[in-house]
This record gives C-alpha cells, structure tokens and sequence, in this order.
C-alpha cells in the first residue's frame, strides 16, 4: 500500500510537471518555429515585418503573454466555464466527504465534537432536549465521529458525467 502511494503521488507530480511547464515551454517554441518558418518565410510582405526569427520571437512574446494574462483573467472571472470547473472539482475531491489532515482533525473537528457533547448534556439535564433535537445531535455526533476516524460523510460521487 504504502509503494502504491508514492507511485502515485509520483505519477501526479509527473502529470502536473509535465503538462504544466515542460509540454507549454516545448509547445510554445514549437509554434513560434512553426509559424516563422511554414508561414512567415513564405510571405514576402511578413518577411519584410519580420526579417528575423528572434525579432518575430521577442514580437510575438511581447503581445502573446499579456494576451494570454488577459484571456486566462478572462476565463476565470467571466465565463461560466471555470464554474464549471470547479463544480466538477468539488465532486470529485475526496476531501469534501472527509476530514481534512492537519489542524481539522486535530483541532477542529474536536472542539467541535466537545462543544456539541457539553451542549447536549446541559440541555439534556435542563430537560430541554426533544426527541428530534437528540436525533440531530446523535447524527451529528456520529458523523464527526466517523471523520475523525478517517471515514467518509455523505454521497462522494462515484462516476462523475
């Protein structure tokens, strides 16, 4: 188990460095070298605007990444599509069907579960607890009992569409 979970782990980080710096460094200079040589070197006009595949770089750099900025704003905080995004996100993470490490489980959720049971007991002996009221409370107790042990809560999604 504990080999399954560097491989993993291995695995994502190959993913992310992958995708996310070496494919985009090695994509960029290929399309700038594409567009240079396969259209620019057979246009005379742009040939002329272009003299030299540095100059076309340095140009096509300049404009291209405050482009990029504006467009990935863009899409962040005007589109519906990275709402979207993040509602598939929010389905498919495990961590929001169980305890977070660190301070949540350590902390948190304790004090939480500690509040609630001292609650109980001074309702309780006020006699000021209806059966719903204690249902509640048992659920709840239950449940943050279930994700300090390290259990799911609720109906994590299986198979996303």
């Amino acid at each position: 188990m504990r080999i399954h979970r560097y491989v993993t782990r291995a695995w994502y980080y190959f993913r992310l460095g992958y995708s996310t710096y070496l494919t985009f460094l090695l994509g960029f200079a290929s399309t700038l070298v594409t567009v240079y040589y396969l259209a620019i070197r057979n246009v005379p006009s742009l040939l002329s605007i272009f003299p030299s595949f540095t100059i076309f770089g340095v140009l096509a750099t300049i404009i291209g990444v405050p482009l990029s900025v504006a467009i990935g704003w863009a899409h962040l905080k005007r589109s519906m599509a990275y709402e979207s995004e993040q509602d598939i996100v929010v389905e498919a993470s495990p961590y929001y069907y169980k305890m977070l490490p660190g301070y949540w489980k350590e902390a948190f959720t304790p004090t939480y579960l500690e509040i609630l049971l001292l609650s109980r007991r001074l309702l309780e002996a006020q006699n000021l607890l209806t059966s719903e009221d204690k249902t509640r409370i048992e659920d709840l107790e239950k449940k943050l009992r279930t994700l300090m042990e390290g259990g799911l809560v609720g109906k994590p999604r299986s198979n996303l569409s």
